[in-house]
């Protein structure tokens, strides 16, 4: 297939990509900096210079396709309406990537009721999360628009991207935070719970909604979970520092912001990933993030 990816240089669109080219499909992946043209060029994929503003451009690299995934921004509402007008009609797939702080609880990093969400059982959003919900349900939509849509929720993704120097977003904030003061800290007292899975899962299951997805599904993507207090239990061992330390969360705002702080690395987000695995035969391959930190994390970065 000739696909077309947003966020060709990320960690998630980078690494998604990278495994499409190298299944044989021929890939063009946008980004803004064209200095980042020979790392993508590297990995087999082609680059597009360009931005999610520009709605001309979106449209005819969606027309031209054989299918568009939109790994840049869960936020971007004009870029996705682009996306959908140009593919209008089409029958094609076009994957949507969110993630599931949508359902997060914002508990200050405290374990809490710890709700356990399903595809088919979504709570309505918050405030903070409705635009975000929003444009997922644009996506689903769309179904009815003659494409063949998908969201895909990804919860919190560790492992090495294949796009050098990309990185994922949570884990890799403990780390730099404990670079710069010797001591790993997570928000409050880390019992809050997140629902997590490995990058090249991940772009496994990418490319098994591409081929097979019907219109208007909703996919969470989970391999298993942990708190953040086992997490960073696992970092500090891993950088060979002392025991982690509770971090108040107005401390926690200053150092990473009210997002990171409240839902990314905060909340608790319970999540499971059922259809996946019922419907296309998702079967993840790595499911301890534990056991990544532990063996893995240092090896080439975070």
């Amino acid at each position: 297939m000739n696909i077309f990816i947003t966020g060709a240089s990320g960690f998630i669109g980078g690494s998604i990509a990278a495994s499409l080219v190298r299944a044989g499909h021929h890939v063009r992946g946008l980004i803004r900096n064209p200095d980042q043209a020979p790392e993508l060029k590297r990995l087999g994929i082609e680059p597009v210079i360009g931005t999610l503003d520009d709605r001309a451009l979106l449209i005819r690299e969606a027309q031209a396709a054989d299918g568009v995934i939109n790994a840049a921004s869960s936020d971007h509402r004009a870029a996705v309406e682009a996306l959908i007008d140009g593919l209008a009609g089409s029958g094609k797939p076009f994957l949507h990537t969110s993630g599931s702080s949508i359902v997060g609880d914002a508990s200050g990093g405290e374990a809490g009721p710890a709700a356990i969400y399903h595809e088919d059982a979504l709570p309505e959003p918050t405030a903070d999360k409705a635009a975000r919900v929003g444009i997922d349900r644009l996506v689903l939509d769309a179904a009815q628009r003659g494409i063949r849509s998908a969201v895909l929720c990804n919860t919190l993704i560790y492992g090495h991207g294949a796009v050098a120097g990309s990185s994922s977003v949570q884990l890799p904030r403990l780390v730099r935070q404990a670079q710069k003061t010797g001591i790993v800290r997570h928000v409050g007292s880390g019992g809050n719970i997140w629902s997590n899975v490995h990058i090249d899962d991940v772009a496994d299951l990418y490319a098994l909604v591409l081929e097979e997805t019907p219109g208007g599904t909703f996919y969470f993507v989970e391999s298993g979970e942990a708190s953040f207090r086992e997490m960073s239990t696992a970092i500090a061992a891993a950088m060979k520092l002392g025991a982690p330390q509770d971090w108040l969360l107005d401390a926690a705002k200053e150092e990473w912001g009210y997002e990171m702080a409240s839902y990314g690395l905060g909340s608790n987000s319970r999540v499971r990933g059922e259809r996946a695995r019922k419907l296309l035969g998702w079967q993840p391959k790595r499911t301890s993030v534990i056991d990544w930190i532990e063996h893995d994390m240092m090896s080439a970065g975070s």
